[in-house]
């Protein structure tokens, strides 16, 4: 349950019954992270940028470097020029600062620093078309039919299309989590709130903030990564494990961080409040955006997250985000 008395908007926000379900999200799902039945779905298959949650992808490609003994969390990634110079969220890399693989790493997932995720593309590969293709090859090794990356980043291109920005779905993004959090020690770093970046290497380290505000709001909460761009609208992919059950939950495409922090805050407690074996279902017509309940069903499909075996050369050529302040909300 909320606490409204010191954010009224909040209530206002959830006690209006004009405000379509449409109108808070393009698409979301809701999966079992244990063995990928959908929980909830609706408009799932949407297609849009993700902003800055494309970051999650670039996590998973530095981890697959460093499990190949290519890097390690301690290899030391020089600055470039073009590092310095991505703009949007970032933790202020200037030309030839030296940092650890690590380091970056944090900056990526915490401040969602833009710089870093560039700095750690050209570490992890030879150069940034390479990681991308990379990107993409893991994409289709993991099923996610919907989805094709041409950034480290998220940011939008100089051009603006929407055409040429990176594209996937929120049952894709929830295919994509599933593998982090089965391959990797994503948590480690998408849980933490606060953290300085560059002790050790700056007379006046940045402090990193997560962009995530439902971390120790939201019961369980402890990952994964949020987004924004003004293509994009508000996107999230949050994890949270409840009495030893993990859920994925991703939301893309709203209008404000407020109702996007909302709506998710309301998918995991509705989730959770309604835990049983079989997956469950959105009521079919929903007239406002209000506390009810996911009603159950046996029609939805399990999210299939069972790597494809491909022959896919991973530095073949691709085929022809900044976080703005959020309010941050009571929760128990």
């Amino acid at each position: 349950m909320f606490t409204f008395a010191r954010f009224p908007w909040v209530f206002a926000l959830c006690c209006t019954a004009t405000v379509a379900l449409a109108d808070i999200y393009k698409g979301a799902i809701v999966v079992d992270a244990e063995d990928g039945k959908v929980l909830f779905a609706d408009q799932s298959d949407y297609t849009g940028p993700p902003a800055s949650v494309t970051k999650l992808m670039t996590f998973l490609i530095v981890h697959d470097a460093i499990k190949a003994g290519e890097i390690s969390l301690s290899t030391r990634v020089t600055v470039s020029a073009e590092d310095s110079r991505m703009g949007g969220t970032q933790v202020w890399l200037a030309h030839n600062e030296v940092f650890t693989v690590e380091e970056l790493l944090y900056a990526l997932m915490i401040q969602s620093a833009n710089d870093a995720a560039h700095a750690l593309s050209h570490i992890a590969a030879p150069d940034r078309p390479s990681f991308v293709a990379k990107m993409n090859a893991r994409a289709q090794q993991l099923g996610m039919t919907d989805t094709i990356w041409r950034t480290p980043h998220g940011l939008p291109p100089r051009s603006r299309k929407l055409s040429e920005t990176d594209q996937t779905s929120p049952r894709d993004l929830a295919k994509l989590s599933v593998a982090l959090l089965r391959e990797t020690d994503v948590l480690r770093y998408s849980a933490v709130k606060n953290r300085p970046f560059g002790e050790g290497y700056r007379a006046k380290p940045v402090m990193m903030r997560t962009h995530n505000h439902l971390l120790g709001k939201v019961e369980g909460v402890d990952g994964l990564k949020t987004g924004f761009t003004r293509a994009a609208g508000f996107c999230l992919s949050a994890t949270a494990m409840r009495d030893g059950r993990r859920i994925v939950a991703v939301l893309m495409g709203c209008p404000t961080s407020q109702e996007r922090d909302i709506r998710m805050a309301e998918l995991i407690e509705e989730t959770f409040a309604n835990a049983d074996p079989a997956p469950f279902s959105r009521a079919p017509e929903k007239p406002a955006f209000t506390r009810a309940p996911i009603t159950k069903s046996r029609e939805l499909p399990t999210l299939d997250i069972t790597p494809i075996d491909t022959s896919l050369d991973p530095e073949a050529p691709l085929p022809a985000d900044s976080e703005p302040p959020t309010v941050v909300f009571e929760l128990p």
